[in-house]
This record gives C-alpha cells, structure tokens and sequence, in this order.
C-alpha cells in the first residue's frame, strides 16, 4: 500500500534519540522553567544565524506580538502608526499589528518569488507616504531583492522587521534571510525547519532592543538582563534595592519558554545544516520537474544562494489546471495546503479591519495555487512519485 507524502513525517529530526536524550534530561533536571539550557539555546542561535543577540521565547506567534510591543516601548512606532506587510502570510504576522493599536497595510507579492519586492513597497509608498515601518514576511524559504529593500526603508526612515519563521537558513546574495531587517522573528513549531515542538526567537544586533525584549518577555522585570541594564532603570525610576525585584518597568507579557524546549532546541540545532541542505537538494530536484510543464508558473529565484523551504509551492495558470492538479495529487496521496495562508484579506478576522485590498499577484496565487512538503526525511521514492506528478501531463 502507497503510504501517503505527508508535510511532515516526525516531530524533530532524529526523534527516538532526540526523547530518549530528552527523558535523562528531565529525570535529572533541578529546574525546569527558563534556565540554562533556554540561555544556551540563544546563544546557540546567534551564532548559527551571525547576529548579535538572541531572545528566545515560548512560539514563533509571541516573539511577533513581543517585537511589535517592544517597537511601542521604545517609541520607535506610535499607536496609530501605519506598517507595510505582506498580503501572502500568515495571521500572527498582522495580528499584532492590530491588536497593538497599529494599522496594517497590505503589500501585494510578485507571482514568481511568492514576496514582495522594492518596486511594489515603492510604488504603495507614494501613495502610503504615512507608513513607518515595513513588517516583511520572507515566505517559503524565498525572497525578492530584499536588499534593495533594506536600502530603501534606510532611506526613508521605515523601521524594518523582517519575519523569517518560514525561510530558516535561506540566504539571498551571501546573507541569511533574517538578518535585513533590525530585528527577526522565527518559529521553531513542529512543522517548520527547526522544531522545539513549540518555540520562537528573535534576533537582532542592536543591544537597547536585546535588553527590551527581555524586559518584556518576562512581566516587564528585568530579572534577566544585564546589570547595566538594571541599574540604568533603577536609577531612571529611583527605585531601591528591595523593591526593584518586583518593579514592572513596561508593558509586558508572560512569554518565557521551558528548559525543556531549550534542550530540544541545543540538540536539534546540531542538524541544522543537514535540514537546510537535504531541503535545498529536495527542492531544486522538485523545481527542475516543473521546467517543461507549461501548466505550472515557473519560480524566480534570482539571488538567492541557498534555498531552505518547508513547502514545495505550484501556482498554475488558470483555475482548470489548478483542479486538475489539485485532483491529481490529492488521488495521489500527496497532502496539500493552500499557499499560506492564501490571501490575508480575505481572512474572516481581517475583514473586521480592512474593507478594501486590490493585491491581484496575491488574488491569482489564492486562487490557483497550493503547495506540499519539503521535508528532510523524504526519502527517494517519495522524491521520484513527486517529480512524476510535476512533469507535463500533456506529455
């Protein structure tokens, strides 16, 4: 019997080693809530990803509503403040944005690399000159010239973030995605590349937001940051010694992590290379299958240097071949997802706040698109069933 393609096959690579490890760790472990292995985790990151700083947090989800928040704390948005974000993402990209008091302005995407580029960012802005700050999602291990990007939002004084919870490990041009912007976001969920079953982080190579994340994670105390951090708020606030241990200095949340999670994470980021490469080998396999078939709407890729996705995406010319597709691969046994979460707009949540979008790339990829995992477990069967799906079927 044909087992069926799944998005994904385990909860993290290796997994048998992974819980047994994970259970001599517990059974041993004095504390269990944020500790050692959480510190050392970030630290972990930072290196892997070459920024400066890592804040781990308990989901992907938190460290977007935590990094808007922190914005707000240090006063580099305003409640009011206009954002630029994708209209191709995922809710808790925008969710924040309202839930902060801000205003979302929806980006359309190029139809080619799925993203948004610097020629539509300046085309919205003559007509959005009231925007402060671009929130970009890098989807699907892919990016437009997102250092163009970077240049522009300098030049005009737009405080750029970039969420990068679906491209770890991509680089465009030499660069890891998520190091653009002046601070990123990534998820460590079950299904993306690097998973602590739940998990987050954001990083960021300036020290003054590094501390605020911190602050913020945990109630607004600054139990966690540096003593020169500590000492400059007491000071600033004239608190003593005795009280400052529970002094709330900004709005906060309760978003600290396990020692658990972190411990998943300092074993599992020992793969890290092999997840990004078996991924990329995964996908330039399923990419040249699509060459010839002139169903399928050919990717552009152009500056990326390493491509490292958790989902194959297939947008189709017209809506007849999209259901054939769709059909062909659904009796095929391949699970299939819409793109994302398709356009945003039209997200019953999104309705409530945003009555008009015109972002026809991300209407056409709604509509005739979907895609399927890239998983590094696949094996080469699996490789060779879908390459078959992908060829001309007029053949």
């Amino acid at each position: 019997m044909v087992e069926k393609i799944r998005l994904i096959k385990s909860t993290f690579l290796n997994e048998k080693e992974t819980k047994e490890k994970l259970c001599e760790f517990i059974k041993g472990a004095k504390v269990l809530s944020m500790n050692k292995e959480c510190k050392k985790f970030e630290e972990n990151f930072s290196n892997k990803q070459g920024r400066k700083y890592s804040v781990y947090v308990s989901n992907g989800s938190c460290a977007n509503l935590l990094l808007i928040q922190v914005m707000l704390n240090m006063g580099k948005l305003r409640k009011g403040d206009s954002i630029f974000v994708s209209s191709l993402t995922w809710p808790t990209n925008i969710m924040p944005i309202i839930q902060l008091g801000l205003i979302p302005v929806l980006l359309d995407v190029e139809k080619e690399s799925l993203n948004v580029s610097s020629k539509i960012i300046k085309e919205k802005y003559i007509k959005h000159p009231e925007v402060k700050a671009l929130f970009l999602t890098n989807a699907l291990g892919f990016s437009s010239n997102i250092d163009e990007i970077k240049s522009f939002c300098k030049e005009n004084d737009l405080v750029f973030l970039e969420d990068n919870c679906e491209s770890l490990g991509s680089e465009y041009k030499g660069v890891k995605l998520g190091n653009f912007g002046i601070a990123s976001t990534f998820s460590f969920f079950v299904g993306h590349h690097l998973s602590t079953i739940e998990g987050g982080m954001i990083c960021t190579d300036d020290k003054e937001i590094y501390e605020n994340l911190k602050l913020s994670r945990s109630h607004g105390w600054t139990r966690n940051n540096s003593e020169e951090f500590k000492e400059k708020k007491k000071k600033i606030h004239n608190i003593d010694d005795f009280y400052n241990i529970y002094t709330f200095y900004d709005l906060a949340y309760n978003f600290r992590p396990t020692e658990i999670n972190g411990f998943i994470g300092n074993q599992q980021i020992n793969y890290w290379d092999k997840i990004v490469k078996k991924r990329e080998e995964n996908f330039y396999k399923l990419h040249k299958a699509t060459l010839d078939n002139p169903d399928i709407i050919n990717l552009n890729f152009k500056g990326m240097s390493i491509i490292s996705n958790f989902g194959f995406p297939l947008l189709f010319n017209n809506k007849e071949t999209f259901n054939k597709y769709k059909k062909i691969f659904e009796e095929n046994k391949v699970e299939i997802r819409p793109i994302i979460g398709g356009n945003i707009a039209h997200q019953p949540f999104l309705k409530k706040y945003i009555t008009k979008n015109v972002c026809p790339n991300t209407e056409s990829i709604h509509k005739k698109g979907f895609y399927f995992g890239n998983n590094p477990e696949m094996n080469s069967e699996e490789i060779d069933r879908l390459v078959k799906l992908l060829k001309n079927k007029n053949e």
